[in-house]
């Protein structure tokens, strides 16, 4: 991870703390290097979700998908110079109010096989006749 990436993220956000921008900063409180804001992992988790969209056994209907909820288990910070690899799983279907909630893990690990992170998404496939 570059950090150039972990800056622009930091800033789109409006962080300020200078752990996110200065390498000297960051070693201070003990870090290899830059160090990525907790949300960071959407980076990686938008990416790998596709996965998910795109299979053909789920059958979901996209053009129906509105984004529920996200939540992160932060295990460790992401570091400036981590490479990362993401595992997608669907966690869980369930229905209400006509609607498919449809939850996606994505687990985040370093190349070592260590695990950094690991995010639920909550989507929800509008039933055929709502028209919201």
């Amino acid at each position: 991870m570059g950090r150039e990436k972990i800056r622009e993220f930091a800033r789109a956000l409006g962080e300020s703390a200078p752990c996110y921008f200065d390498v000297e900063s960051a070693r201070a409180l003990g870090y290899p290097d830059l160090v990525a804001p907790p949300t960071f992992a959407t980076v990686f988790t938008l990416q790998a979700g596709g996965q998910v969209i795109h299979d053909p056994e789920l059958g979901l209907d996209y053009t129906r998908v509105v984004h529920g909820e996200q939540r992160f288990v932060q295990h460790r910070p992401i570091f400036a110079g981590d490479e990362i690899t993401s595992t997608v799983s669907v966690e869980s279907i369930r229905s209400a109010a006509g609607n498919d909630m449809i939850t996606v893990k994505t687990q985040v690990h370093a190349i070592d096989g260590e695990l950094v992170s690991t995010v639920y998404t909550l989507l929800v496939s509008r039933g055929v006749g709502d028209a919201s």
